[in-house]
C-alpha cells in the first residue's frame, strides 16, 4: 500500500491479487470460449473437403454429424471435471484438439494418405469434443463463483463462442491468407495455446453470500458484456468492409491486431475492480477499529451446503436405496443426483426440445455454404453469411442470459417460456429457407444465429437451477448431448440425403461427388420444411416444461445465495460478504494482523 490510502499497482503482491481473483477467472474463461467456437466454421472449410477429397453432401453432412457429436457430447468431461482439478480438464482438452485437427490438416494438405472417411469422422468427433472439456472447465468455474448470476455468466461466455467464428475467419486471413486448408491448422493448434495460457487462473473459488440482491456485484459483469458488444460491433464492421473492399494481407495483419487489443481489453475492468476492493479496504481499515471477518458459505465446490456431501453422485444412495431415490426426487432447485434428474420428465423435455431445436438451427448453420451455393449467392456473400451467424449467435447468447436475467429478477418471467419463444422464431429463418426468398438468406443467417445461440445459455441455465449444482458439470453436458441425434437425422439423413438425390437428378442420374453441386430452391425446400415442422412440434412440447415449473419460477430461485442487508458488509470485490456471528475483532493493537486476513479473505 502506498500513503496516504492510495494502492500501489505495480507491485507483485497487487498483481497476484489481480491472477488470483474471481473477476480473473470470469476474463480467462472469456478468452478460452473465445477459441471454443471453431465447430462453427466447418462451412468455411468444408468445401475444401469436398473438392480434395472427392466427399458427396452426404459425407460432408456426416462428417458434421460426428463434428456436432463430439461437441455437444461432453459426458465425459462433465465426470471429468467432479473428480479431478479444472486445470487437468483443460490440459486434456487441449491436447485433444491438437492431435484430431492437426490429422485433419494433414489429410486435406496431402502430406498423409487420404483416411477413410471412418476415419475422418473419428478425427474431427476426437477434436471437436475437446471442447467440451474447455466449455466444462470454464463454465462450471464461473457458473459455480457466481451461482445468483448465472444467466449472466452463461450468456457472457456463451457469447464468446458465438463470436468464435468470426474470430477465427478474421485471424487466419490475417496469418495465412485466403487458404481455408490453413484454417484448419490454425483450429488445431490456437484453442490449445489459449488453454494452456489459462490453465492455473480458471478454478472454483470458495462461495460467500452476497449482499442484497447482487446488483452492485453485477456490474463488472456489465462492463464486460460493454467490451464484448464493441468486440461484436468491430467484427461487423470489418465483415462490412471486407465485402466492399479489397484488403491487403498487410490490412488483415492491422485489423487483427485490433481485434487482438479488444479481445483482452477485460483484463482492465478485473485490475480496476481488484484497485477499488484494496482501496475500500484500506480505507475500511483506517476508520475503523473493529472488522468482521468473513466465513465462507459453501464448500469450495460452489453449491450450498445443505445436504448430505457424501452420498453418491449417480443415484444419491446404495443397493435398492439408488432406485428408490432414482424416482423420489428432492423439490425443484435442490440438489437432484445425476439419475434423479436423468429420469425427470424436466430433463426429458430438455432433450426433446435440444434434438427438435438445436438439431434443426445446427443443420442450416452447416449448410449454410451449399444453402448459397444452390440459391446463387457469390463466393463472397457466403462467407458473409457465415460471419453473420456468427455475430448473430454471439447476440442470441449475450441477449438470452443478460435480457432473461432481467426479466426473471424484475418480473418473474420462467426462463422455459424465454427458450419457447426461441424456438417459435427459429422456424421463420427455417422457412426463409425453405421458399428461397429472394435475397432472404442474409436476414435468415441473422435469425437461425441468434435462435442458435439464444438456446444454450437458456438450456444451460434452466438445468442449473431445476436441477441444483452439485452435478452441474455432468448435468450440463447431459442436456447438450441429445442435440447430435436430431443433427443426424435432420442434417444427414433429411437435408443431405434429398440434396444428393436432387443434385443427381440435375446431373442425369450420376451419383453426385466433388465439385458437382445442386442449383435452384428445391435443393433445400422439402427438408427445411420438414425442420420447420420438428421445431414447432419442439415448441409444444416445450409448454410442458414451462407448466411444470410455473410456481418455481413464480418465487425467488436465488433466495439462497443471498444474505439480508442486516448481516452484510460493505466494501468487498464480491459486493459485500455474510459476517461470521461472533467473530468480530476488537483490539487495535491486532490491526496490521486483522487487515492481512481481510486481504487475502476476500482475494476469494
Amino acid at each position: 500500500m502506498a500513503g496516504g490510502g492510495e494502492v500501489a499497482m505495480c507491485t507483485p503482491e497487487f498483481v497476484s491479487r489481480v491472477v488470483k481473483s474471481r473477476w480473473f477467472v470470469v476474463f480467462a474463461s472469456m478468452v478460452v470460449m473465445a477459441a471454443s467456437g471453431s465447430t462453427y466454421i466447418f462451412a468455411l472449410y468444408s468445401k475444401e473437403l469436398r473438392s480434395r477429397l472427392g466427399y458427396n453432401q452426404q459425407t460432408l453432412n456426416t462428417l458434421s454429424f460426428f463434428k456436432d457429436l463430439g461437441t455437444n457430447v461432453g459426458i465425459v468431461s462433465g465426470l471429468v471435471q467432479q473428480v479431478a482439478p479444472t486445470w487437468a480438464v483443460l490440459l486434456i482438452g487441449a491436447g485433444m484438439n491438437l492431435a484430431g485437427y492437426l490429422m485433419i490438416y494433414l489429410a486435406l494438405t496431402g502430406r498423409t494418405a487420404a483416411p477413410p472417411v471412418w476415419l475422418m469422422c473419428f478425427y474431427i468427433c476426437f477434436g471437436a469434443n475437446a471442447l467440451t472439456f474447455s466449455n466444462t472447465g470454464a463454465l462450471v468455474a464461473c457458473v459455480k463463483n457466481s451461482p445468483e448470476s448465472r444467466g449472466i455468466v452463461i450468456g457472457l461466455l456463451k457469447s464468446f463462442v458465438g463470436l468464435s467464428g468470426a474470430i477465427y475467419t478474421q485471424l487466419y486471413l490475417a496469418i495465412y491468407g485466403d487458404d481455408a486448408a490453413s484454417l484448419v491448422l490454425l483450429v488445431a493448434w490456437l484453442p490449445a495455446a489459449f488453454n494452456i495460457f489459462t490453465v492455473y487462473t480458471i478454478r472454483v473459488l470458495p462461495y460467500t453470500r452476497r449482499a442484497g440482491g447482487g446488483e452492485a456485484y453485477n456490474k463488472p459483469f456489465y462492463h464486460f458484456l460493454y467490451l464484448s458488444i464493441a468486440l461484436a460491433g468491430y467484427l461487423l464492421v470489418m465483415i462490412v468492409l471486407q465485402k466492399q473492399v479489397h484488403f491487403t494481407h498487410a490490412a488483415y495483419v492491422v485489423t487483427s491486431t485490433v481485434l487482438l487489443i479488444i479481445l483482452f481489453s477485460p483484463v482492465g475492468v478485473v485490475v480496476r475492480e481488484e484497485y477499488k476492493a484494496v482501496s475500500q479496504l484500506e480505507q475500511s481499515l483506517q476508520q475503523s477499529p473493529s472488522i468482521a471477518v468473513e466465513q465462507p458459505a459453501a464448500a469450495t465446490n460452489g453449491h450450498m451446503k445443505d445436504d448430505d456431501e457424501s452420498s453418491p453422485p449417480l443415484c444419491g444412495g446404495g443397493g435398492m436405496g439408488c432406485i428408490t431415490n432414482m424416482f423420489r426426487p428432492p423439490a425443484l432447485g435442490e440438489d437432484y443426483s445425476i439419475m434423479q434428474a436423468l429420469v425427470s420428465v424436466e430433463m426429458l423435455v430438455l432433450f426433446v426440445i435440444s434434438v427438435f431445436g438445436i438439431g434443426g438451427t445446427l443443420t442450416a448453420i452447416d449448410n449454410m455454404a451449399q444453402i448459397g451455393q444452390s440459391l446463387g449467392y457469390p463466393a463472397k456473400s457466403i462467407n458473409t453469411f457465415v460471419s453473420l451467424i456468427s455475430i448473430w449467435n454471439y447476440a442470441g447468447r449475450a441477449g438470452a442470459g443478460y435480457i432473461s436475467e432481467i426479466l426473471l429478477a424484475r418480473y418473474r418471467f420462467p426462463r422455459p417460456l424465454a427458450l419457447t419463444v426461441v424456438l417459435l422464431v427459429s422456424c421463420i429463418g427455417h422457412l426463409l429457407i425453405a421458399f428461397g426468398v429472394p435475397q432472404s438468406l442474409y436476414a435468415a443467417s441473422v435469425i437461425i444465429g441468434f435462435c442458435f445461440g439464444a438456446q444454450w445459455p437458456l438450456l444451460f441455465a434452466i438445468i442449473s437451477e431445476v436441477f441444483g449444482l452439485k452435478y452441474y458439470s455432468s448435468l450440463f453436458n447431459f442436456g447438450s448431448a441429445a442435440s447430435p441425434a436430431g443433427a443426424y437425422v435432420l442434417n444427414v439423413i433429411v437435408a443431405g440425403r434429398m440434396y444428393d438425390a436432387e443434385a443427381s437428378k440435375q446431373h442425369g442420374g450420376v451419383a453426385v461427388v466433388g465439385d458437382k453441386i445442386c442449383k435452384g430452391v428445391i435443393c433445400f425446400k422439402r427438408a427445411f420444411l420438414i425442420i420447420t415442422g420438428v421445431t414447432f412440434g419442439g415448441v409444444l412440447v416445450s409448454l410442458i416444461l414451462v407448466w411444470r415449473t410455473r410456481n418455481f419460477y413464480s418465487g425467488d430461485i436465488y433466495a439462497r445465495f443471498k444474505v439480508t442487508p442486516a448481516t452484510a458488509t460493505d466494501g468487498s470485490s464480491n459486493g459485500g460478504v455474510e459476517m461470521a456471528k461472533g467473530t468480530e475483532a476488537t483490539a487495535p493493537e491486532d490491526k496490521s494482523k486483522r487487515k492481512k486476513e481481510v486481504v487475502n479473505e476476500d482475494l476469494y
